[in-house]
This record gives C-alpha cells, structure tokens and sequence, in this order.
C-alpha cells in the first residue's frame, strides 16, 4: 500500500495512500540454486482519494525467479495487470519488472539494486515508461527486542519517466527507504 504524493493541476498536491496491490507466489521447494514461482497479482480500489486510484479491480499471473550462489542473490519479478471491473476510473494495462541483485557482506550488510521498472501501456508511443537506474545497500539488523528487520536505502535516476499531457509525472531522482520487519521460519 503506498503513500503516494502527486502534483495537481494548480500547483496543489494530494498525498494518502494507493490501492491495495498484494502478490502471492506459490515456489516448489527445490534443491538447486534457481528456483520459481508464480502467482496472482491483485489490485484492489482502495486508495484514499480517488485522484491516486484506477478506480478499477485488476489482477493478473505474476512470475518471479531467483538465482543464489554463495553471496549473490539474483532475480527478476515480473505481471501485468488488467483491469476487469469496478465503476468510473480508467482501464487498467499496467506492466512491471523488478530486476534484483544483492551481494552480501559481513555482519549483515549489503549492497543491491532493484529499480521497479514500470509501463503504462495506455499511455501509447511510450510516454508511459518509467526505468530507474541506480542501487544502494542496506542491513539486516538482528532484533530491536525479538523482532528483527531489514533496512535499505537506494537511489536511482530516471532514465524514462512517464509523461501526460508534456508534463513529467516524476523527477529525474527517485529514493527509496525501506524498513521491513522480518519473520523468519524455522528449517
């Protein structure tokens, strides 16, 4: 669910937070060192104002793929959803591909990348492309009391960015901070 901040017509901003977009990936349990997955990718219309919403349920099969060997961890995150239903708003045909790779290092740093690159396929003659170039690192912090998590910092510059009506709809720097709790399974 993201916070999201978009420039208005008038030089005014809205921020609240986006549709719901969950994934889930079903991964055979296998003994090498590439394994896959598959699953569905749902959005749901629940955005707190309609101006950062599609306004439409949409869903659609999602991919993913990782490779590990010793300290690398590579991969690729892959759906397109469509939209199907839902009253107003604008159809939905909306492409995403997350190219990731991390290497870790000692007491629990590491350096990754993984820009989000995006597509509106509505958007035609590829105004609506975003593709970020860039990477970061981050820490698995052991536990802050039982509970341990995972922060990362990661900057990237786009390279293409999404355009409606000759006006950008992002900078040319996008940061991302992210803290994630973690729970971890036995085995």
């Amino acid at each position: 669910m993201p916070v999201i901040q978009r420039p208005l017509a008038g030089g005014s901003d809205v921020i609240g937070i986006g549709d719901i977009n969950p994934t889930l990936f079903l991964v055979p349990r296998t003994r090498g060192r590439l394994q896959f997955g598959f699953g569905p990718t749902l959005v749901f219309p629940s955005a707190t104002d309609d101006r950062l919403s599609t306004q439409r349920w949409s869903a659609y099969p999602a991919a993913v793929a990782v490779y590990t060997q010793g300290p690398l961890v590579a991969g690729m995150l892959v759906n397109n959803v469509w939209s199907f239903a839902g009253n107003g708003g604008r159809e939905v045909n909306s492409m995403l591909i997350q190219p990731f790779i991390n290497y870790n290092l000692p007491k629990g740093w590491y350096l990754a990348s993984s820009p989000i690159i995006t597509a509106d396929r509505t958007a035609g003659d590829g105004r609506g492309w975003t593709v970020p170039v860039g990477g970061g690192f981050g820490r698995i912090i052991r536990r802050i009391g039982s509970q341990p998590f995972n922060a990362s910092l990661q900057a990237f510059w786009n390279a293409a960015r999404p355009e409606v009506l000759g006006d950008k709809l992002l900078g040319p720097v996008t940061i991302r901070l992210q803290i994630q709790a973690l729970f971890p399974t036995g085995g």
